[in-house]
């Protein structure tokens, strides 16, 4: 059966705000969390990014949920190897209830040190050796590695989880769902893709977790719902790469004026309309997703939370 997840996204809210909604999440039967690892928003309107490994450590301490990153990337901005203590600390701090989410970044929080940002191909042979030296680590033995990318002299992890940290790959395309279903412990999916699901089975990942999710604004008023998606949240329908290659918050903003209202209200449930909901939910749960994330968008969160487990989730736990 498939579990239903709140998704905690960084780029909107202040840690306070969502320390609350982990509560709130917990609250309302939410059974696990997953959060978001920026280093900029997507845009100012958002005007938020907290570190996310402070973030989980706080998480630790404020509710009983599992906690997977989605997601991480592991490769330009930090090293793998430092990546690896903040995973596995968060293993220790969840003991062991810690799942870790990667993939192959996005040029707007990986470019701050002013490295080149390498093409898809490159990033993708980079996450591949990044999984492999973090999961040299996770074992706390100690570990070097002389590889293409990366160097990791003489480093060993003193703390560690008795299980390491799962590692579910992200996937936006046919060689990135291969790439998952090669390397990965299971797949991270944005969108109800069943030829990306079938990629990841057939390069390894039969029998592997799918999981992901979907933004939603929740809203007794639709147009107004569309309205606050089409501010804060129009990355979610930019076209083709761009996601991956703009550098920073201002270029989205630009791009972000091919957006309409009408591809707003086409792809993102707004309004409080369950039936709406529940058939984007669905297209998850046909696709066989073991774990479904949603996260509300904007500041109208107790609504959210006190009317969706009521009208929304029931059609697929009753």
């Amino acid at each position: 059966m498939t579990e239903f997840g709140y998704f905690l996204a960084c780029e909107e809210f202040t840690p306070a705000q969502l320390l609350d909604q982990a509560q709130s999440a917990a609250d309302a039967g939410f059974t696990r969390l997953a959060i978001s690892d920026h280093y900029h928003p997507w845009n100012d309107a958002q005007g938020s990014s907290p570190f996310v490994w402070s973030m989980i450590g706080a998480l630790s301490q404020k509710v009983a949920l599992p906690v997977t990153t989605l997601v991480t990337c592991p490769t330009v901005r930090m090293h793998p190897a430092v990546t690896a203590q903040a995973a596995a600390t968060s293993g220790v701090l969840l003991d062991g209830d810690f799942t870790f989410g990667v993939g192959t970044g996005e040029a707007l929080n990986e470019h701050v040190l002013g490295d080149r940002w390498p093409r898809h191909e490159e990033r993708a042979d980079m996450l591949e050796e990044a999984v492999e030296v973090m999961r040299k680590l996770f074992t706390g033995d100690l570990v070097s590695h002389q590889g293409r990318h990366y160097t990791v002299d003489n480093a060993r992890l003193y703390t560690v989880p008795r299980v390491p940290p799962p590692v579910y790959v992200s996937a936006f395309g046919p060689k990135a769902a291969a790439l998952a279903g090669r390397v990965g412990d299971g797949l991270v999916l944005m969108t109800p893709d069943a030829e990306l699901i079938e990629a990841f089975r057939e390069a390894g990942g039969e029998g592997k977790p799918v999981i992901g999710g979907l933004k939603v604004c929740w809203d007794t008023d639709r147009e107004r719902a569309v309205d606050t998606v089409r501010r804060l949240w129009f990355s979610e329908m930019l076209p083709g790469e761009l996601a991956q290659i703009l550098p920073t918050p201002a270029h989205f903003e630009q791009a972000g004026e091919l957006v309409t209202r009408e591809q707003v209200s086409e792809n993102v449930p707004c309004g409080n309309d369950a039936d709406e909901h529940i058939a984007a939910i669905r297209a998850y749960v046909d696709a066989g997703f073991d774990e479904v994330y949603v996260g509300q968008i904007g500041p109208d969160q107790q609504s959210f939370f006190a009317d969706y487990p009521k009208t929304v989730l029931p059609a697929f736990t009753s």
